[in-house]
């Protein structure tokens, strides 16, 4: 993986270590890190994106409470995503994309096409 590959939004409401742990998820959803490759380390990783190193380690303990990565002291974390889930996933993955470019293609901003999706899964909820 490279670190090129993470990004964090200093901005952002959402807290550093979530974004990483999500964009991580997200590229073990999609195949992009599979089953034991290994991660950066943690002061690697937090020197990359300008984050403390706890701020990283939240984002591995995170991953690995999903059962997505494995930590070891000396040999670092890898991933440990079982196939079969990395498989549903990137296909959702997959999905999502293509709904994101439809409701890019429409104009959508990123709240109407996230609220389009509630109401979908809702109303498949109530049938």
């Amino acid at each position: 993986m490279t670190p090129q590959a993470i990004r964090v939004n200093h901005a952002s409401p959402i807290p550093p270590y979530e974004q990483v742990r999500a964009q991580l998820a997200d590229l073990i959803a999609v195949g992009q890190l599979r089953q034991g490759d290994k991660l950066p380390s943690v002061r690697q990783l937090a020197s990359d994106l300008g984050l403390a190193n706890n701020t990283v380690v939240r984002a591995y303990r995170e991953l690995e409470s999903a059962g997505l990565a494995r930590t070891r002291r000396g040999s670092g974390t890898q991933v440990i995503a079982p196939a079969a889930a990395t498989d549903s996933k990137a296909k959702l993955a997959e999905h999502a994309r293509t709904y994101a470019a439809a409701a890019r293609q429409l104009g959508a901003s990123n709240e109407e096409a996230l609220v389009a999706i509630r109401h979908a899964l809702a109303s498949l909820d109530t049938q």
